[in-house]
């Protein structure tokens, strides 16, 4: 910890980090607004109806990008079946969390999806063929018992929103590892067929139960895909201004928006359980990735 807190003053001593800081904070806001907006509006439209405006918005975000680099990219991809495999889980992931936030607070569904990088711990070894020491796998399991915690297993919490959270997030989670498989795909290729997964999915679904939004609504819902947008152009950048190292923690304060915007916004009183396992499961978050990030260090002097 006291590391982290050294790391942490001299990243606000260096410009550019400090200026990395400013706007991952800022893109991880733009994703709980944007968040907050989506838990409103399903709340009236269906998610098949909000998958496919907000995707068709975000793609004409990304017609001048795709422009300035070339079509040729899109379709000139890695590992295919891998790119595939990647579209299924962020479509279904996307879908998990938009079904999941109608029924449940949202800082609760956040939680959830802030074990994701948990589950990616776990499973890299698996998938990835990754060491993981037993320090981090002692973090594996303090986080997995943060979730449980969270979860607060009864015949209350035990209910289908809350299986489908928990399938959202592993969904979360075999992205972010089908995505560390797919590192030579530049950044616009992937978030196209990711795009492309969700607006493919939202036109399957919409028809069933459209309901006609009115102008101020279908602005809304189209603000969904900008907002989204320019949430992950701010994560890229920051991630190019400043190391991981020094941004990647602050992904973290997505939990303390969360429970503001739900308060706020819907009225969700924070239960204690899932404050007790929300803070156990940032810490476990917190432990691997510096660790992982110091046995990365070790390994490249050796």
């Amino acid at each position: 910890m006291t590391g982290a807190l050294a790391r942490l003053r001299t990243a606000l001593a260096t410009p550019s980090a400090a200026l990395g800081i400013a706007v991952m904070l800022f893109g991880i806001f733009l994703f709980v607004v944007n968040d907050t907006l989506g838990k409103w509006l399903v709340a009236t439209y269906s998610v098949g109806q909000v998958l496919l405006i907000r995707s068709a918005a975000a793609l004409l975000i990304l017609v001048p990008l795709i422009w300035r680099s070339g079509i040729a990219p899109l379709f000139r991809v890695e590992q295919p079946r891998m790119q595939a495999t990647r579209v299924a889980f962020s479509t279904f992931e996307v879908f998990c969390f938009y079904t999941a936030v109608i029924y449940l607070p949202l800082a609760d569904v956040m939680t959830f999806w802030l074990a994701a990088p948990i589950y990616v711990a776990a499973l890299s070894p698996i998938f990835l063929g990754e060491h993981v020491g037993w320090r981090r796998w002692s973090a594996i399991v303090i986080g997995f018992i943060g979730v449980i915690v969270a979860l607060q297993p009864s015949a209350a919490t035990l209910t289908m929103p809350a299986f489908v959270a928990i399938a959202g997030s592993f969904a979360f989670a075999f992205m972010m590892l089908t995505g560390r498989s797919l590192r030579a795909t530049p950044d616009i290729t992937l978030v196209f067929w990711q795009t492309v997964g969700a607006l493919l999915l939202g036109l399957a679904l919409a028809p069933v139960t459209w309901v006609m939004p009115d102008g101020f609504d279908f602005a809304l819902l189209a603000l969904l895909g900008v907002v989204a947008m320019f949430a992950h152009m701010c994560i890229n950048r920051a991630l190019k201004l400043a190391d991981a190292a020094t941004v990647a923690p602050f992904q973290y304060t997505l939990l303390f928006w969360a429970v503001i915007f739900g308060y706020l916004v819907f009225g969700d009183v924070p239960r204690l359980a899932m404050l007790t396992g929300a803070a156990i499961i940032v810490g476990a978050g917190l432990f691997i990735f510096f660790r992982g990030r110091k046995v990365a260090q070790d390994r490249g002097k050796d």
